[in-house]
């Protein structure tokens, strides 16, 4: 009778008894700890009017081939960064490396949407002098923004099955391509309940598998909007889009994924609440604050990535660049310092916030970093 009532139990909690992630391949990208998350697209390092293009504006194909990568893998590496995640494209036409599927599906030729350079391949071989992982941003409404692409391809909301046969062969192709040079994506646009996109999840293990192609190690994050959450059974780790970094793993899995969590480090925009801080110049974050956050989640097993602004030169915000430089040294203090509390009982425990009569517990506040310990 225990033995069924153990069983039942199991059953009825499913997967929110993993303590640990489902899939094995998440290993390396816990162990990494944190890394960067850069927006590089057409509209932000081709565009005058933004920062990121350091005034400049050319055809796609030429700001492409001017990137500095070795500039890039060079801050990433200062940065102290496990990995990093690289846009692809985002809703426009304009990729990052040539694809002859895209090309063929979209009747737009070489240089006009896919750059004939090719800087995912770039970007691996310049990562990899540091032993950094890339990463992609993907999406699942591709070119959604470009009438000739959107034409040629069928696309229409809620997503058909013959578009995303379409996207999925781009996918394929560079799956192919790189092989174990990409190490996972992290896919935006592929809701079920936003934009009225519909995925289902036929659809969602469809796009999974063109993402694996090549190397059935990577590992996939499927967005389900702002929140942190295990949303589909084809992922592997959460997306974990936050406007903030407040959330705190209780372990290293979530529902049999892997804990993971996404934000910026740039101001927010009092001008464009809806851009939030992704991409943005400047700190949000001391570097004390940044490394306690990322100390405590790491702790529990999970994963933080951060975005910074990138310029059209392949470098990183300086501001953001100085305070990322400072994070693996305080990470370290606060280990040492950690080995050196054995018989402090209060050390680095959360503190219970009281009311004033002392019969109500207070909440504290997300960005609160003086009142979360004791």
């Amino acid at each position: 009778m225990k033995k069924s009532l153990l069983v039942l139990a199991v059953a009825l909690l499913g997967t929110h008894l993993h303590a640990e992630p489902r899939n094995p391949n998440t290993a390396w990208f816990r162990a990494a700890g944190y890394g960067l998350f850069v927006h590089y697209l057409n509209e932000l390092q081709n565009n005058p009017a933004a920062l990121h293009s350091l005034g400049q504006s050319t055809s796609w194909n030429e700001c492409v081939g001017a990137f500095d990568v070795d500039r890039f893998a060079e801050s990433v590496h200062q940065s102290g960064a496990g990995y990093a995640i690289f846009t692809t494209h985002q809703r426009t036409r304009f990729l990052i490396a040539p694809n002859r599927a895209f090309t063929e599906v979209t009747g737009y030729d070489p240089g006009e949407a896919c750059s004939t350079r090719d800087l995912i391949a770039d970007l691996a071989t310049a990562l990899a002098r540091y032993n950094i992982p890339l990463m992609l941003y993907w999406t699942g409404n591709g070119p959604s923004a470009d009438a000739q692409a959107n034409a040629r391809m069928g696309w229409k909301t809620p997503i058909d099955d013959r578009w995303l046969e379409k996207w999925c062969s781009v996918a394929e192709e560079y799956g192919l391509r790189y092989g174990e040079k990409i190490a996972g994506y992290w896919v935006d646009g592929c809701y079920q309940k936003h934009g009225g996109l519909n995925y289902q999840d036929a659809q969602l293990a469809r796009l999974v598998r063109a993402l694996k192609t090549g190397n059935p190690k990577r590992i996939v994050a499927l967005n389900p909007g702002v929140e942190l959450s295990a949303y589909s059974r084809h992922e592997d780790f959460t997306a974990g889009e936050q406007n903030s970094f407040a959330l705190y793993p209780d372990s290293s899995a979530l529902n049999g994924e892997q804990w993971h969590i996404l934000s910026f480090l740039g101001q927010m925009r009092p001008d464009n609440y809806l851009a939030a801080g992704w991409g943005e110049p400047g700190v949000r974050y001391p570097a004390p604050e940044l490394a306690d956050y990322i100390d405590t989640v790491n702790a529990a097993g999970g994963v933080v990535s951060i975005d910074v602004m990138l310029y059209r030169d392949g470098s990183l915000d300086r501001s953001q660049l100085e305070t990322l430089r400072r994070i693996r040294p305080l990470l370290q203090q606060l280990k040492n310092d950690a080995a050196q509390q054995t018989n402090n009982l209060a050390y680095r425990k959360p503190v219970r916030l009281l009311s004033h009569d002392g019969t109500r517990e207070m909440p504290v506040h997300p960005g609160t970093y003086a009142a979360r310990y004791g």
